[in-house]
């Protein structure tokens, strides 16, 4: 009779266990659409639809905007520099340079590229949509790369503000470190 009621127990555990690893998959599944709408709700999906941030953002044609771009490396043995030394823009209008990347050594190297702003507050003006400093970067021996940033400057750019500067450098991460988020 305890045999019984053993593997009565067993059984019913079993289904509960098989119940739950269904509804967990399921709610596993559906928190993709659930979080992609809750991003829209509450506006935090801006980064992820740049047509839609630029499309809502006027374009201030009465002022012009002179971006200046910097490229550095600190203990690495690459070659980094944008493509374009400054661009000349209205503010709202979306921008995209290229910088191209050369690592010179005989190793597969990982990098990071943090970025830095002049003025300082720049980054409150700043939307990039895509940019290589969102992930780690890893280059092969001798390999050369060419890489986008994408973004707008928003017109709420203090109008006296007619130069800015958008800064990369580029770290050494050690192999298994994660990337470092810009946030």
């Amino acid at each position: 009779m305890a045999n019984s009621n053993k593997v009565q127990d067993n059984l019913t555990m079993m289904k509960k266990l098989l119940i739950f690893s269904v509804v967990m998959f399921v709610f596993g599944y559906a928190m993709v659409p659930f979080y992609e709408k809750f991003c829209e709700i509450a506006g935090i999906n801006n980064l992820l639809q740049p047509d839609k941030l630029v499309k809502d953002m006027e374009v201030d044609t009465e002022r012009w905007v002179t971006i200046e771009f910097d490229a550095n490396t600190r203990g690495l043995p690459w070659e980094f520099k944008p493509l374009q030394r400054s661009v000349r823009i209205h503010p709202g209008e979306p921008v995209e340079v290229m910088y191209e990347i050369t690592n010179n050594s005989e190793r597969e190297i990982n990098g990071q590229a943090i970025p830095s702003y002049s003025p300082r507050f720049l980054d409150k003006h700043l939307r990039k949509f895509e940019c290589f400093c969102f992930t780690k970067q890893v280059l092969k021996p001798k390999e050369v790369r060419e890489m986008p940033v994408q973004f707008v400057i928003e017109p709420s750019l203090p109008k006296e503000l007619h130069t800015v500067t958008i800064s990369y450098t580029f770290f050494e991460l050690p192999v298994g470190t994660p990337a470092i988020s810009e946030k």
